[in-house]
């Protein structure tokens, strides 16, 4: 199990405005359901699941401001990869609410 953190920019969209991306990259998010966990926050979005499919649908969601017509994109990504223990998103985060 991994955790994908990862933020897609859309480059030339002509207002400051990026939620518009932001919802049609949700929208293929919606289509993994049942196969991976993801979470909307303010600055990215994160998944979690088999990381041979998380890097599946990051090359997807990287292609949906092209599909929208733009010419350039740029797209950060972090991949936390544990194998000694079970690495989920509520797991990593009750492991700091425990130590505080």
């Amino acid at each position: 199990m991994a955790i994908v953190d990862i933020t897609v920019i859309p480059v030339g969209t002509g207002t400051p405005s990026v939620s518009e991306y932001v919802a049609e990259i949700h929208k293929v998010l919606q289509q993994y359901e049942g196969q991976v966990k993801y979470q909307l926050t303010p600055m990215s979005t994160l998944i979690e699941g088999d990381l041979k499919l998380l890097l599946e649908i990051v090359h997807e969601l990287h292609e949906v401001p092209f599909q929208k017509g733009l010419q350039r994109v740029c797209t950060n990504i972090r991949i936390d990869d544990r194998r000694d223990k079970e690495n989920t998103m509520e797991r990593k985060l009750q492991s700091v609410q425990a130590k505080l």
